[in-house]
């Protein structure tokens, strides 16, 4: 579709939400659980909704909230659990909603002083430092003093002002897997049409006054030596600007700006739950989204004024990146110009580390890969494939083409395991400041070396029905044995870096590959498509893989 007229323009007054009546549906909207989407829904980062539509309301995080201490019972989880927010309108609310749950478990929360906002790597951090300080990650609680802890972020990331998200980070510090969401899901879907009769709650008085204030801000900052060369950032007084976008990693900026006396400007520190301050997403609605031209064209502006311009999602677990020449960074270029400057600078990363990626970032990261003869592991789409190789060292970097990414500490021990875009962000002026050159300019030398390929998405239509079935293709359903003039090498319904199934289909040649995949949340399926002949080989591949995708499910 076009971009909206929208696109890119300050967001005009009548598409800012109404906060008053986006919280009173919280309280007074109750979902019917007969309605699929009223209903409790993980998805890769957690349930979403809005309070409008029925499928974020209070209903729902008591019985998840209540879902997820039956799971921590069950599994021997008795330590403390870290729970943050966003500045998303429906964050809070949630949050007192999940803490009424928690109190009456008789668990020991973690919260931020005076209801501050707390990313989402921050919450995956402070459960690795908990855990990884009484011995190995997941070790059983009845062996650690103070048991395992686990935590709970309350956000919908770098969607719109109208929604609310909740997400389950377990003892490993990343995003829960499968097993886990799916049964907290259907746990808590069964305590929703029950009437929440099973949901055990105190009220919110009490909950608050049992609640241990913790200062996140300190443990996080005061550690991130330990992640980036910060003395060499200060030392080449590496310009920095940055637009938090309203969200959670304001008080993170301005803390690493005082504690590290970094060159470093915050050239917005508005707070506002209707996010007014923003400029328009391609498709006219908000969108906190730092790779997003559109959502990032205030900072483009100001693009010539540093060195590298920084920004975060609501939650801080996306980066974007801006340098004078190269105006806003593609996420797969800044990922493919991150790892080839972190495995040549990394050298107490072990090494057998590998490069995580998902399968559908660019294959510039496998010929990067391949340059600094590191091994690729490519994944489905969602962080949750990266955790356990963060956890033991065997991947040194993970990232997905979305601006998520998370790498290993300097010494080569686990920094996080759910995204972290703050520590991209410093990478990017850690870069500039060591190499004398910014990520946009070490991209340029990558596309000289390994070629420069073109990339893009699109959606196509595509019914429930539909998209079930592209769910469930194989290789032997699609017919292809050439893409875009190109024998197909391989055809995949299957990552080739754990075997884990896509959700969809990949299929790649020499030059080129597309991966077909459901949307989650709309009525379309997504096509990812790349080339290494150019743009107009690109829109060839994109055709070809609609007509095949189109063909599969028609049969």
């Amino acid at each position: 579709m076009p971009p909206s007229p929208l696109a890119g323009r300050p967001a005009p007054p009548d598409i800012l939400i109404d906060v008053d009546a986006l919280l009173a549906a919280y309280h007074d909207e109750h979902p019917d659980p007969a309605e699929a989407s009223q209903r409790v829904a993980f998805g890769t980062s957690g349930h979403r909704g809005s309070s409008l539509r029925r499928s974020f309301n209070a209903d729902h995080i008591v019985a998840v909230t209540q879902a997820i201490c039956e799971h921590r019972a069950a599994h021997g989880v008795a330590g403390p659990l870290f729970l943050g927010i966003d500045t998303h309108a429906l964050s809070a609310p949630a949050r007192d909603s999940a803490l009424t749950v928690l109190a009456a478990h008789g668990v020991d929360v973690r919260v931020a002083p005076g209801d501050e906002a707390t990313p989402t790597p921050v919450i995956s951090h402070a459960i690795l430092t908990h855990n990884t300080g009484r011995g190995a990650v997941g070790q059983a609680a009845a062996t650690r003093p103070g048991g395992t802890a686990d935590g709970i972020v309350v956000t919908p990331s770098h969607n719109p002002p109208a929604d609310g998200g909740f997400k389950y980070n377990p003892p490993n510090g990343g995003p829960a897997d499968t097993t886990i969401t799916s049964w907290i899901q259907d746990r808590a879907n069964a305590l929703l049409a029950d009437g929440l009769r099973g949901v055990q709650q105190v009220s919110l008085e009490r909950a608050r006054a049992a609640a241990t204030v913790h200062d996140y801000v300190s443990a996080y900052v005061d550690d991130l030596p330990s992640v980036i060369d910060l003395d060499a950032i200060r030392g080449a007084g590496v310009r920095i600007g940055v637009d938090p976008l309203g969200g959670a990693s304001l008080v993170y900026w301005q803390a690493i700006a005082e504690r590290y006396k970094l060159d470093l400007d915050v050239v917005n520190a508005t707070i506002d739950p209707r996010f007014g301050f923003m400029t328009v997403d391609w498709d006219g609605k908000i969108r906190m989204d730092p790779s997003s031209p559109y959502a990032m064209a205030s900072l483009l502006r100001l693009k010539d004024s540093f060195d590298v311009a920084l920004a975060n999602d609501a939650d801080a677990d996306r980066h974007g990146i801006v340098t004078p020449a190269a105006g806003l960074l593609n996420p797969n270029h800044y990922l493919s110009a991150a790892i080839s400057y972190l495995f040549a600078h990394r050298a107490d990363w072990p090494g057998a580390a590998a490069v995580g990626k998902t399968l559908v970032s660019s294959s510039m990261i496998d010929r990067v890969a391949a340059g600094l003869g590191r091994g690729l592991v490519e994944v489905p789409v969602g962080f949750k494939w990266f955790v356990d190789g963060l956890v033991d060292g065997s991947l040194g970097f993970g990232g997905e083409e979305s601006a998520g990414a998370s790498f290993l500490r300097r010494d080569g021990r686990v920094w996080t395991t759910d995204k972290d875009g703050l520590i991209p962000c410093l990478l990017a002026a850690e870069i500039t400041a060591v190499t004398g050159r910014d990520p946009g300019r070490l991209y340029e030398e990558l596309t000289g070396r390994f070629g420069a390929p073109a990339y893009r998405r699109v959606d196509a239509a595509a019914s429930p029905a539909q998209k079930k079935i592209l769910t469930s293709l194989t290789p032997a359903d699609l017919d292809a044995s050439t893409l875009a003039g190109e024998p197909v090498r391989a055809a995949l319904s299957h990552a080739p870096g754990n075997g884990a199934a896509i959700g969809g289909v990949k299929v790649v040649t020499e030059n080129a590959w597309f991966a077909a995949r459901p949307s989650g949340t709309e009525d379309v399926y997504k096509i990812y498509a790349e080339s290494f002949r150019g743009p107009e080989h690109l829109e060839t591949v994109l055709a070809e893989a609609q007509a095949v995708v189109d063909a599969a499910l028609r049969r």
